[in-house]
């Protein structure tokens, strides 16, 4: 069987995460004023401003690819209004700007040929020289530029030991903490830059993973949602989720959960669905066949077939045309790429039981396009449009041209000196000492599917709600609780509610409170104070004059 390569996958000799294989390797300490662990846009671009401001820094990343998401199929970019874009950010997106105005980087078609769409505004944006829409490996590159020209110290296939023993505390802070490999990574401050948050998890931070019930921040869109239809990702006409259409003793077809629903506003442990964002091409030459994985099983995908004999034919409206004949490929509909219900247990999970859960997203979503591809019982019409395209064969080519990262919507979000809320995302409630600002609707992916009242199968936890204008993000929402943690800043992970952070969790956000959680930790460093009692006005002094948009 061939092995893998994933974000998030390891060596094997990592997988048991002991503290005894930890301390069988050779010990080695590595310094810098400030240490991040990730290797996020986030992390890219919290390094780069480091480094501008004239201190040491060092990426220590469990990633082999840099970039996260940006680089890892997310090429549609979610952007919102991109006025509010600035600083380090609107960089990353201006150098892919430069990147394609070049002839040379037209592969597979011509510019003049290229539909210019993105996401409510021209993809190319050539009165303010950014590019929204692009190539995986087109990121990657900019990251990997950003890092060479700042002589940025990156440590790549390095995994945080997440055993007690992995984060030295003392009275309060962080000293240092420990990779598998033994090596001990020392600093005067750490940023936890990683979806997951688990350098924040680690040193003891407070933390929530799922939904908060309605009541805990007095919000209108968080918890159970059901009956709540705001994209198109529902079934809209009754389909039957048993083996036996109507026939409740036949049993639930897969991918169906047998829980029953609980009261809307109720909180869960339940998170939004993952999935891969996937970079596919219908060009002849630079498309490879949709590979059959592994246990290939058509019955799980029954429930498609039902959904296309109501009529429905959305399918190919999230391929969503980036350069070069290639797309980034979203979930869409009732029965997609997101994996329902399959996520729950990640954030917290051991590494091994990650590896495990990403294999199963894989296998699931290798098999969907496989099935569709493929099967007999398909729509003529669906199966033939699907036949034109395949994985991009120029994109992630040391991995079976699949992704490295899979699309970590939402993982643990910390509860930190502030918490963003709906409140402050709608506009309903101020936001004090802001850092950066978001402005894309407040966005989350079903949670689950399940049988209603009628017997009929039905998603839930789809919310879209728009917020009349951008708003700002506060310092508080990046720093721990003092009494937690006094250097550390977690601009991944942030401290947000479940449905606030749908709107935060965009890639162009998380490389603005990079920036911005960096600036704060080289002035609390020269100020000779915790991230928590860094002057306000010294902070956004730097960040006005970096070019960060802080407010309107």
């Amino acid at each position: 069987m061939k092995t893998l390569i994933y974000s998030i996958v390891f060596p094997i000799l990592f997988v048991l995460t002991s503290c005894s294989s930890a301390q069988n390797q050779t010990s080695v300490t590595r310094s810098a004023d400030v240490i991040i662990y990730g290797g996020t846009s986030g992390a890219v671009t919290a390094a780069v401003q480091v480094k501008k401001m004239g201190k040491s820094v060092i990426i220590v990343s469990p990633d082999k690819h840099l970039g996260g998401l940006s680089s890892g199929g997310l090429g549609f970019t979610d952007t919102g209004n991109k006025s509010v874009i600035g600083g380090l950010s609107r960089e990353f997106y201006h150098r892919l700007y430069q990147h394609y105005q070049q002839p040379e980087n037209w592969t597979w078609q011509k510019q003049s040929e290229y539909g210019n769409k993105g996401q409510g505004t021209p993809a190319m944006d050539g009165s303010n020289r950014t590019m929204w829409i692009f190539e995986p490996h087109a990121a990657e590159q900019v990251f990997e530029d950003f890092v060479k020209e700042n002589g940025i110290t990156v440590y790549r296939d390095e995994w945080l030991d997440r055993s007690k023993k992995g984060v030295s505390m003392k009275n309060g802070e962080i000293q240092s903490f420990r990779t598998l490999s033994g090596t001990t990574y020392q600093g005067k401050m750490f940023i936890d830059a990683t979806y997951e948050g688990d350098l924040m998890a680690a040193a003891g931070v407070s933390y929530h993973v799922g939904r908060e019930a309605n009541s805990v921040y007095g919000e209108k869109w968080n918890g159970v949602q059901a009956g709540v239809f705001q994209h198109g990702h529902y079934f809209k006409k009754p389909v039957s989720p048993y083996k036996v259409p109507g026939d409740p003793k036949s049993g639930l077809l897969p991918e169906i959960s047998s829980e029953p629903i609980a009261e809307n506003g109720t909180g869960d442990n339940k998170i939004q669905a993952y999935c891969f964002r996937l970079s596919m091409s219908n060009h002849p030459d630079n498309r490879v066949a949709f590979p059959k994985p592994e246990g290939y099983d058509p019955a799980r995908y029954e429930l498609l077939l039902r959904v296309f004999d109501t009529g429905w034919r959305e399918t190919f409206q999230k391929y969503d045309p980036i350069p070069n004949h290639k797309t980034d490929t979203n979930n869409h509909g009732p029965f997609s790429t997101d994996y329902l219900g399959k996520n729950y247990d990640y954030p917290d999970a051991s590494y091994e039981r990650r590896r495990e859960i990403i294999e199963d997203h894989e296998n699931y979503q290798k098999g969907l396009l496989y099935f569709m591809q493929n099967d007999p019982r398909m729509p003529d019409d669906v199966k033939k449009e699907m036949q034109q395209w395949g994985l991009a064969k120029d994109e992630f080519k040391d991995n079976g041209n699949w992704p490295h990262q899979i699309y970590v919507r939402e993982a643990r979000r910390m509860l930190g000196e502030d918490v963003m809320t709906e409140q402050h995302t709608l506009g309903e409630k101020p936001v004090s000492n802001p850092i950066g600002m978001g402005s894309y609707s407040l966005d989350a992916h079903n949670a689950q599917r399940y049988v209603t009242a009628e017997g009929y199968v039905q998603n839930e936890g789809d919310i879209g709600v728009h917020p009349k204008q951008p708003y700002s993000i506060s310092y508080g929402s990046i720093l721990p609780k003092a009494a937690e943690c006094k250097n550390l800043l977690v601009p991944v992970a942030m401290s947000s509610s479940h449905i606030a952070f749908g709107s935060i969790r965009m890639e162009p956000v998380f490389m603005i409170l990079g920036q911005s959680a960096a600036t704060a930790a080289v002035l609390a460093i020269d100020n000779k104070v915790s991230p928590q009692k860094l002057p306000y006005e010294k902070l956004r002094a730097v960040l006005l004059k970096d070019g960060q948009r802080l407010e309107l």
